[in-house]
């Protein structure tokens, strides 16, 4: 029997190329572990209105942790219209399977590294090491939303805030509503994982993103929390900054930043950014972790003109495995992987399109597997 067992989620389009990559440091790795299929994505959507059938959810409840490929995601007219005709018009609603996982398994940190690896020539500038911390489970990506806004709720909401009031000449169907919720449990939980990373790593800054000048409750809960919680540890500074700025200050300056920590959007948006500095997509990694389950996972999308070309850089993938590694506790094989994929980025024989080279995820991964 197998130490490890690790549900298979390739997903949609080019999440199947970079799957198979990882797969190849794997099996050379010699990892002790079985690898599940789990079914997810666009195809059981269009087949079974349902992109994370029960069936995989059933899988990683008796797995140790998951590898994600990517998703293909569209807005809700156009999701309903690829169904398949049986399942049309019977009020099905696209939701992304990612989004369910990280709300059912309760991931509730999301986990997003940005190294500049030397002889890159994607990277903004040399030296970069940013890690964003970006909680998963809560404000907008929560999907609370109204469209037609509900009378009900229309004169709920301007019983408590008055500024409502300025709408009261617009329809309902010419109204969208999504609600914003952060609550002081999740704000402290991502906070403290972000200050620990600091604390363990000797970090000496942890910067809280938000924007509590303009979006006063939800971002200042976050702001008024990261306070309390800098007290428990006295070595380490608490800076603050509004998400508009930041984006400017990492461009500038982002030498200046190592431990980000913010809510799921603006998370989402600043670790793109980060990624970008440090070459792109391609090799952005990430975890969705949580207390009993982990889902790792590069943070591209699915990219469906190139599925099936291998032409994608694969090393967001092979780098989330190497953060797979870590979690699972097999730090010397983690450590292995890691120089493995500086040494191939450093000697820069082996490249996909977007680092002017003209090799294959496949090639870049077996590069990768003969260093180790």
């Amino acid at each position: 029997m197998a130490k490890y067992k690790i549900a298979w989620l390739p997903g949609d389009g080019v999440g199947n190329d970079v799957m198979e990559a990882a797969r190849i440091v794997l099996d050379k790795l010699n990892l002790d572990a079985e690898y599940p299929h789990g079914d997810i994505g666009w195809e059981f959507w269009k087949t079974e209105a349902n992109p994370l059938p029960d069936r995989t959810i059933d899988l990683l409840n008796n797995t140790d942790c998951a590898l994600f490929g990517a998703i293909t995601s569209l807005p809700k007219e156009e999701a309903e219209n690829e169904l398949i005709p049986e399942l049309q018009g019977k009020g099905h609603i696209y939701s992304s399977p990612i989004v369910r996982l990280r709300q059912e398994f309760n991931l509730r940190t999301n986990l997003r590294p940005c190294r500049g690896y030397e002889g890159n020539p994607l990277n903004y500038r040399d030296n970069i090491d940013l890690v964003v911390f970006r909680e998963n489970t809560e404000d907008l990506y929560v999907g609370v939303e109204f469209h037609p806004l509900p009378d009900e709720v229309r004169a709920a909401v301007k019983k408590h805030n008055k500024k409502m009031a300025r709408f009261d000449s617009t329809p309902g169907e010419d109204i969208a509503v999504s609600l914003r919720i952060n609550t002081r449990n999740g704000c402290r939980n991502i906070i403290t994982d972000a200050f620990e990373y600091a604390k363990k790593f000797g970090r000496t800054s942890v910067t809280v993103v938000e924007k509590p000048n303009v979006i006063r409750e939800t971002s200042g809960l976050m702001v008024r929390t990261a306070r309390e919680v800098a007290k428990n540890y006295p070595g380490i500074e608490l800076w603050e900054t509004n998400i508009d700025a930041m984006c400017m200050w990492l461009i500038k300056n982002p030498l200046d930043y190592g431990v980000i920590v913010t809510s799921n959007m603006f998370g989402d948006i600043v670790s793109d950014l980060c990624a970008q500095l440090v070459g792109g997509l391609g090799f952005a990694a990430s975890g969705n972790i949580g207390d009993k389950l982990a889902v790792f996972e590069p943070t591209h999308g699915s990219a469906p003109k190139y599925a099936g070309q291998y032409k994608v850089n694969p090393m967001a993938m092979l780098l989330s495995v190497k953060m797979m590694l870590d979690w699972l506790g097999e730090g010397d094989m983690a450590t292995r992987l890691d120089n493995a994929i500086a040494a191939v980025i450093k000697e820069g024989k082996v490249r996909t399109y977007d680092m002017g080279g003209s090799n294959t995820s496949l090639e870049v991964a077996e590069a990768v597997a003969a260093k180790l």
